[in-house]
């Protein structure tokens, strides 16, 4: 996108996005509890993967207050299971919406796109290794990348460029978000993995980022003490030169678990490191 184009996309009104509609979009049999303004396009489709999904943007508190701002963008994998309990796996939501309040309170503000997650076909998806089970995450990240970032772009005043564009998810979600950040460096200047699946593929993910040039950008690194460890992807991106506080976080929970309460409690700190001014 040259600077023109994101220049006038910048400064599309909201109002004018048509097919994004209150959230949840849809005839549902509960009524949704929502922090702030949060808008759905229902069915968008991906060439690349051939199927549809439902996509969720969470305005920041400040968006329609303040008309001429642009605003950094997180697009974060599992869109099922970030705002509303009803819907999420295991009845425990992110609170990806009370969470981004609370930030704003601190001026830490930001877009967040949910991705809902392709359903049978999610762990093919976040799978960026096509010999190990049939991965299609390069397709995947050719979706984010090629045909939605264009159209979260054009609709609303994002700042569109890496530095303002992060990634983010757990467990497979995270495993994709950790591949984006180091093949998609053009795109992504912040990557999220809480409690990444980095044994996939024999752990191939090791060998992705000792490859990759280093990405001048942020990352938030985590996992609870009753699953897997990611410690050595920690001590990886150390030895690659990121310095721990300043563009690596890395955090481990006690007692911490493989569910999305815990990805819940972890998500402020996350969001407050990856977001804080540079």
């Amino acid at each position: 996108m040259t600077t023109a184009i994101a220049n006038a996309a910048a400064h599309i009104p909201v109002h004018n996005a048509a097919p994004w509609k209150p959230y949840p979009a849809r005839q549902v049999w509960h009524t949704p509890h929502i922090a702030g303004r949060l808008l759905t396009r229902v069915d968008v489709t991906s060439p690349q993967l051939d199927n549809l999904r439902d996509i969720h943007i969470l305005l920041p508190p400040s968006y329609d207050s303040q008309p001429d701002r642009r605003y950094p963008v997180v697009y974060m994998q599992d869109g099922q299971n970030l705002f509303d309990e009803r819907v999420s796996f295991g009845g425990h939501d992110w609170r990806v919406d009370e969470t981004m309040q609370a930030l704003a309170a601190e001026g830490i503000e930001a877009l967040i796109v949910g991705v809902e997650h392709g359903g049978e076909r999610r762990v093919a998806e976040y799978n960026p290794y096509a010999h190990f089970w049939n991965g299609r995450g390069a397709d995947y990240l050719r979706f984010l990348t090629e045909t939605l970032k264009p159209m979260v772009d054009g609709a609303f005043r994002t700042l569109p460029d890496p530095a303002h564009t992060g990634i983010f998810g757990s467990s497979m979600g995270g495993l994709i978000s950790l591949y984006a950040f180091f093949t998609h460096p053009q795109v992504f200047g912040m990557a999220g993995a809480m409690s990444p699946s980095l044994w996939i593929g024999g752990g191939a993910i090791y060998g992705t980022v000792t490859e990759a040039p280093v990405n001048p950008g942020r990352v938030y690194l985590d996992n609870g003490t009753r699953e897997s460890s990611a410690r050595r992807m920690n001590a990886l991106l150390l030895a690659k030169g990121y310095r721990r506080d300043a563009d690596l976080k890395y955090v481990v929970e006690h007692d911490g678990e493989h569910t999305e309460a815990a990805w819940a409690r972890r998500l402020p700190d996350a969001l407050r490191f990856l977001l804080k001014r540079r």
